[in-house]
């Protein structure tokens, strides 16, 4: 009986384990993906991205400039995406803020 005492105790200790683990997992994820200043960025992004479509569409710009402009678009999502790595999900406002002004930079591009 002492065997299956010690058994049933390691399965439920274990058992509490993961579920502690697996709760962790959860609260963080939501927050890391709705963090205010990240989806900020990241709507910022992807409006930048639908008017080099509709201007490159409407032949405003060249497809070699909306290729420019794209890969500007993607190195500013890499350079979000790894400041949020090393700040366990989210970024500072100070990198917020040097994010929207290569955004900036961009989007005056993108309107000429």
């Amino acid at each position: 009986m002492l065997k299956s005492a010690r058994k049933c105790l390691t399965v439920i200790v274990v058992g509490i384990s993961l579920a502690g683990m697996a709760s962790a997992t959860l609260a963080e994820t939501p927050w890391q993906k709705a963090h205010p200043r990240r989806t900020e960025v990241n709507h910022r992004l992807a409006n930048q991205n639908r008017r080099i479509r509709n201007e490159r569409k409407s032949g405003q710009i060249t497809k070699s400039q909306a290729h420019q402009l794209h890969r500007e678009d993607h190195t500013i999502r890499g350079e979000e995406r790894a400041m949020a790595r090393t700040n366990g999900g989210h970024i500072t406002k100070a990198e917020q803020q040097a994010l929207n002004q290569q955004e900036n930079q961009e989007s005056r591009q993108i309107g000429k």
